[in-house]
């Protein structure tokens, strides 16, 4: 299907940014896990923080193919920038298409901007990847809600204006997801948020606890205004989640690629490029071919969400195909690199911090298995 255009425009303007911004001064914030304040300004100024608002509200509304691409070469400078715009993106398209025309009004103008940034707030100390064993809970008080429990590993949440929160409204339905709302929650009375909690790596953006004794919250304050319909909501919205982890996960593969190509045509052994042994050349093969095949799985998925179509099958293959081979493309090319690949005077040693993240979230490769079986099943049933 490809991109427009001015999205192709758009994916140029970024890899400038990245090039020109982002690269040569990573390890300024890296290190010392230093929140990148100026990186973020520069992505609201650019309109990274609008991609998926509607233009009537200010955003610039690409496709998802175009976000992903986006998030791509964002994650090939620094994965931590990819990483402030991936849960606002997802509430900015929950609220796009499942929030009330108030709501849209409210929040999408300023979200498109970046002057409101959201984020998810869904896993649990507790349940992991179990949303199933969720216990927040919001009770009916008068006039909105009332919101008891905790969240745990919420990116952006020091720096996040509003929290698209997953949480148990009805405690007497079962299965336990028929009873879930995503309420729109702004910082305030009975709301507490930890200080970051520390990483291996996604250095320089934050992610902290999230506490909430009896915070209320105004009616409206539930997506799309009727309560217990937000485990269908937030499922589709993890499509767009994943195939933005997938989308990272390329940009840190291709990020360590490249360096793998630079070093081995530059380092000699034996009187010879090292690319050209075999053990190193087959290496850069696997990477580019494992790389390759990433990248399809995550244009197929985006393409497809695109054109309308569900899309939680294909965006799980994305996030687990792109996201197992970040990591070993990273592996790879520390092996290239030799003793220097595990010196922080390269780049590759963070790139194989930065990989397990995509791993582990968005749900974990091991639930992503789960989603593709279940859904194998359910389109192929005799």
């Amino acid at each position: 299907m490809g991109l427009s255009a001015d999205e192709e425009q758009m994916v140029a303007l970024v890899a400038d940014f990245v090039d020109d911004r982002v690269r040569p001064r990573v390890r300024e914030f890296e290190q010392d896990d230093i929140y990148p304040a100026e990186f973020i300004d520069a992505m609201k100024e650019l309109g990274f923080f609008g991609m998926l608002a509607p233009a009537e509200f200010g955003g610039v509304d690409v496709s998802t193919a175009c976000f992903a691409r986006v998030t791509e070469e964002l994650a090939r400078g620094w994965m931590s920038l990819a990483g402030a715009i991936g849960g606002h993106s997802v509430i900015t398209y929950l609220i796009r298409n499942f929030g009330t025309d108030e709501q849209k009004s409210k929040y999408l103008p300023k979200m498109a901007t970046g002057e409101i940034r959201a984020t998810m707030a869904l896993t649990e100390p507790g349940g992991g990847s179990d949303l199933q064993a969720m216990r927040t809970n919001a009770t009916r008080v008068d006039g909105g809600w009332s919101i008891s429990g905790s969240k745990t590993w919420i990116s952006n949440a020091a720096h996040s204006g509003l929290f698209g929160l997953l949480c148990i409204t009805d405690r007497d339905v079962s299965p336990a997801h028929k009873g879930m709302s995503v309420i729109l929650v702004e910082p305030g009375d009975g709301f507490t948020i930890s200080k970051k909690l520390p990483k291996l790596g996604y250095r320089g953006v934050e992610a902290c606890e999230l506490v909430f004794d009896s915070r209320v919250v105004p009616d409206d304050a539930i997506l799309g205004g009727e309560p217990n319909l937000g485990w269908g909501h937030m499922m589709r919205g993890l499509e767009v989640g994943r195939i933005q982890v997938a989308s990272r996960a390329l940009g840190v593969g291709q990020a360590a690629l490249n360096d793998a190509i630079r070093y081995a045509q530059e380092r000699e052994s034996f009187g010879k490029p090292i690319w050209k042994h075999q053990s190193v050349g087959n290496l850069l093969a696997d990477m580019a071919t494992k790389q390759q095949a990433a990248r399809l799985l995550t244009q197929d998925a985006a393409e497809r969400l695109d054109s309308g179509k569900r899309v939680d099958m294909e965006a799980g293959m994305a996030k687990l195909f792109a996201s197992e081979a970040a990591m070993q493309i990273a592996l790879d090319a520390i092996r290239v690199h030799g003793g220097y690949g595990y010196s922080r005077e390269y780049d590759v040693e963070r790139y194989f911090r930065d990989a397990p993240l995509m791993i582990v979230g968005e749900g974990t490769n091991e639930i992503q298995r789960n989603v593709i079986a279940g859904q194998l099943v359910a389109r192929n049933k005799i």
